[in-house]
């Protein structure tokens, strides 16, 4: 056996060396090879038949031929190179042409020669906003915890003063009837398990829309983007009204409401136009998300890592709609199903006993994750000029049990519904008073351990947009809820409920 590996390796390593050795000889007709080519006529391997591609008659010389291939003299006899016979052109695709071959190939599909448009890179927008907040706990049980929100973690009872709560500088634009980009980066994040620094750059959303059609009713979004998963959470930042999401929608797609994925999105032009309208006009609209979504993401949360071998599937319907008298109206529906896996810290289980790290977290058994799933419904009257907004969501996902030792599937149940009046002002802008109830009684998977309670919240605030660039918000809540910080320590009951008052006062730039 070991005789006809040798002798089989040693016969392709002849072959190899006399196809290199005779390339060029097999051309030449005073060579060995080329006076057997001469007697036996092209082959199948080496090249076509003459007449399937004629040698053109002889042409003045180009630039490259005066310095690598010579003129023939007068009187002298050349055969057509193999290029030559087998032409330039079949060596290159449908997206290479031998005139642009090179790195200018890369941008032939975006620049028709025979238009004049802006490069790829004059195509994309540069717009933002920044959000400077300031927070303080106006009162709390003393017998209770202090506050730990999901949603705004630096009201917490002992350290609270002014801090950026958002900075964002996004990247945009359609670089081709086929292709939009999306970069956006926040400059004001928190490290994980960073306790004293804060204002991390980190990337929030990095994807591209592919579109199928060129009236980009269809279209694949790939990358890192939000998940198409409540109407409030879908809603940016810099457009939603109160400060904060509410816990009973955001905890299913937190942390950051977005992961890795693809989604298909269905939008009739029509409905590309009445999105369009109802942000760009003030009335607090989503953006496109589509009139239909369905997709996979990784379903850890945006910015973490993939945990498991499970993908999360999404899928959304939203309808929204034109009366007679103007005002907008939009329902839906959406739901998502997958396995979550559970990060894990140290407690003392209802503040008695050693430490554990309960069973089930991603450090004690419970690599493979929990059955994490959610369906919600929408309603939203959009505030021409006044307006209510109304979420709720049933499902079940993980949760902490009741004597705090192990995470388990638990249901869930939550959602909120707000009240808002737009005035238009003259002079001074527009003002949009707000009241909203939340209501929430679940896991809270994205936080260690999963804790499992509940969180009711009264916003009371009014948003005021005094110049385009700049609008100021106050709000005043009354909050009963859980305390989401674990605590390690003898004799105190980890996640134990706040109940207090809490003031916040923000300033937004946009750019």
């Amino acid at each position: 056996m070991p005789f006809r590996w040798a002798r089989w390796t040693g016969l392709f390593a002849s072959l190899l060396w006399l196809g290199i050795t005779t390339g060029n000889a097999w051309a030449d007709p005073l060579s060995p090879t080329g006076a057997l080519r001469t007697l036996i006529g092209p082959t199948s391997l080496s090249e076509p038949p003459e007449t399937e591609h004629p040698t053109p008659p002889p042409t003045e010389p180009t630039a490259s031929a005066t310095t690598s291939d010579p003129t023939p003299q007068a009187g002298e006899t050349r055969l057509p190179t193999v290029s030559q016979r087998i032409g330039h052109k079949e060596l290159f695709d449908s997206l290479h042409r031998d005139d642009d071959y090179g790195f200018k190939s890369l941008f032939d599909t975006l620049h028709d020669p025979n238009k004049k448009s802006k490069k790829w890179y004059e195509k994309l927008n540069l717009r933002g906003y920044s959000q400077v907040r300031y927070g303080r706990t106006a009162g709390q049980d003393p017998n209770g915890a202090e506050p730990f929100l999901l949603g705004d973690r630096l009201v917490n009872g002992r350290a609270e003063n002014f801090f950026i709560r958002r900075s964002r500088i996004i990247l945009f634009g359609d670089i081709s009837e086929h292709l939009y980009l999306y970069i956006q980066p926040d400059f004001a994040s928190t490290q994980v398990g960073s306790q004293t620094a804060n204002n991390f750059a980190q990337l929030r959303d990095l994807y591209a829309d592919v579109y199928l059609t060129t009236d980009k009713v269809h279209r694949v979004r790939v990358g890192l983007s939000k998940v198409p998963f409540g109407f409030e959470n879908m809603q940016s930042s810099q457009n939603r009204i109160p400060l904060d999401r509410t816990d009973g929608l955001n905890s299913g797609v937190a942390p950051n409401e977005r992961d890795v994925g693809v989604i298909y999105y269905w939008t009739p032009e029509d409905k590309q136009e009445l999105l369009r309208d109802l942000v760009a006009g003030g009335l607090k609209g989503s953006g496109n998300y589509g009139i239909f979504g369905l997709g996979v993401y990784n379903g850890q949360g945006g910015s973490q890592f993939e945990q498991n071998l499970n993908l999360h599937t999404m899928a959304r319907f939203t309808w929204p709609f034109q009366l007679s008298s103007g005002q907008v109206v939009e329902m839906s529906v959406q739901g998502y199903t997958g396995d979550f896996v559970v990060e894990g810290t140290a407690i003392r289980a209802l503040g008695e006993g050693a430490a554990i790290t309960p069973i089930g977290t991603r450090s004690n058994g419970g690599r493979s994750g929990f059955r994490d799933q959610r369906i919600a419904g929408t309603f939203v009257y959009y505030p021409q000029p006044f307006g209510i907004q109304a979420e709720w969501n049933v499902g079940e996902g993980p949760g902490l049990s009741a004597d705090q030792t192990e995470v388990q599937v638990r249901s869930l149940r939550g959602g909120y519904v707000m009240a808002m009046y737009k005035y238009d002002t003259e002079v001074h802008g527009n003002l949009i008073p707000y009241c909203r109830y939340q209501y929430y009684r679940g896991g809270y998977r994205s936080v260690s351990n999963a804790p499992y309670g509940h969180h009711d919240q009264l916003d009371l605030g009014v948003e005021w947009h005094f110049l385009r660039e700049l609008e100021l918000t106050f709000e005043y809540s009354f909050v009963d809820g859980i305390n989401l910080n674990a605590v390690n320590q003898v004799g105190m009951m980890p996640y134990q409920d706040f109940s207090g008052n809490i003031i916040r006062l923000q300033l937004q730039f946009n750019y």
